[in-house]
């Protein structure tokens, strides 16, 4: 798959006139059109619904964009249940809140917004109690255990993740949460992240609904909704090919039609949680060449480093460049392509084979709309860029101006700064 940006060099040209590099963009049409196909893919589930992963895009102008196109939030955090309330989010049926280890005070403002509470293991629902009583809507997380597999091939270990219940430890938490008085619950599980296969959510989803039905037929609980969860990822290289989310939904419709509609559960909803595939292909790093070095290999420096996007940094993680307007030179040099972190890591690529790069030549990384902005930190006092929205009409507008030293320093007690 080629890949191409959404933006021309001619937008961008004007566009860093108005907002210095290195700063992340957004194109709202694409946001939108992710999501209409997303919703289109799963209509043949009455009570669908996606609830987008904060943590991959914290940015209110983003969710307000998702919550037009039907969305909801999937808070894992106090800060974002914050944040998806100030947004209009909070009205009973559009916050998840999954976390993990979570703090009692999470737990009290996630029942107070009215959102549902995904616990992630059997000794929280005392935990939940004592912080604020059971409610009468409840999820719980499966982890199945070993290897999560799609043919001969294995996608992810559940078994070493720290996340999700047991098989016999969901069982018993059902049992106790219908004590307890709760009337509606729902499965959650997560197996495997940013897979491209159209296989991976018709294979949870057959797991998960037949879960569903054991935990019906044998404890006599009313399952209303199984949450699918993330995993749904996106090609980062340009060799794949991207996940087709209308064969998806299809998948997952035959497994609810063969499992749980013979069952007497035809009215179960289907929930995701979806970050990565909803918005990291609609977003850009841009970044500008700022120094070449020449030694024992060829390095382009930046204006960005780890602290506006730590993937690579921290997986060795690949995102594809574009020299902008260089679309069509031959890719006949090879560079390391580099940050300012006092760090070897914070490298961008590695013997990336690209067009003779310029100073002052603008580099989209693609890729950047999910786990960018949000995995930023200060290291080094290196400060967060800003966010750009490229809107429908192209137009542009700021919708987080980048950090300023002020700003970093504001949080120091005991020094006049």
């Amino acid at each position: 798959m080629e890949k191409k940006p959404f933006v021309t060099k001619e937008q961008l040209d004007k566009i860093v006139e108005k907002y210095p590099t290195p700063f992340h963009l957004y194109d709202e049409k694409g946001i939108r059109q992710t999501a209409r196909d997303l919703y289109k893919a799963f209509s043949w589930n009455e009570g669908f619904k996606e609830y987008f992963a904060v943590k991959a895009t914290p940015t209110p102008a983003i969710l307000k964009i998702l919550q037009e196109e039907g969305c909801g939030t999937d808070c894992s955090s106090l800060t974002e249940l914050i944040m998806s309330d100030r947004c209009g989010f909070a009205d009973g049926n559009s916050i998840m809140f999954s976390s993990n280890e979570t703090p009692a005070e999470e737990f009290i403002l996630a029942k107070k917004l009215g959102a549902i509470i995904n616990l992630d293991d059997i000794t929280h629902i005392d935990f939940l109690k004592d912080a604020c009583g059971i409610p009468e809507r409840i999820c719980c997380r499966y982890n199945p255990g070993g290897y999560f597999s799609l043919g001969t091939d294995i996608m992810d270990n559940p078994g070493d993740a720290k996340y999700g219940m047991t098989k016999p430890q969901i069982f018993e938490a059902f049992k106790r949460l219908k004590r307890e008085g709760v009337k509606e619950f729902g499965i959650h599980s997560f197996l495997a992240s940013n897979t491209v296969s159209n296989e991976y959510y018709p294979a949870l989803a057959s797991i998960l609904f037949n879960l569903a039905v054991e935990l019906k037929e044998n404890l006599g609980v009313h399952i209303g909704f199984i949450n699918l969860s993330g995993g749904v990822g996106i090609p980062y290289t340009p060799d794949k090919e991207p996940n087709d989310i209308f064969a998806i939904g299809e998948g997952v419709r035959k497994a609810y039609e063969e499992i749980l509609v013979p069952a007497g559960m035809g009215d179960v909803k289907i929930f995701t949680e979806l970050g990565r595939f909803m918005l990291a292909p609609h977003g850009h790093l841009v970044v500008k060449a700022i120094h070449e070095k020449h030694t024992y290999k060829e390095y382009i420096g930046v204006d960005a480093c780890a602290a506006n996007l730590m993937r690579p940094a921290m997986y060795g993680a690949y995102h594809h460049i574009t020299v902008m307007g260089k679309e069509n030179e031959p890719c006949d040099h090879t560079y390391d392509v580099v940050g300012s972190l006092c760090e070897n890591n914070d490298k961008f690529a590695i013997d990336r084979k690209l067009p003779k790069i310029d100073m002052g030549d603008l580099l989209v990384l693609h890729d950047t709309g999910a786990h960018g902005f949000s995995m930023g930190y200060n290291y080094n006092g290196r400060l967060k860029s800003a966010e750009i929205l490229l809107q429908e009409d192209g137009s542009t507008r700021m919708i987080r101006r980048a950090e300023t030293p002020e700003d970093y320093f504001a949080t120091i007690e005991g020094f006049d700064f």
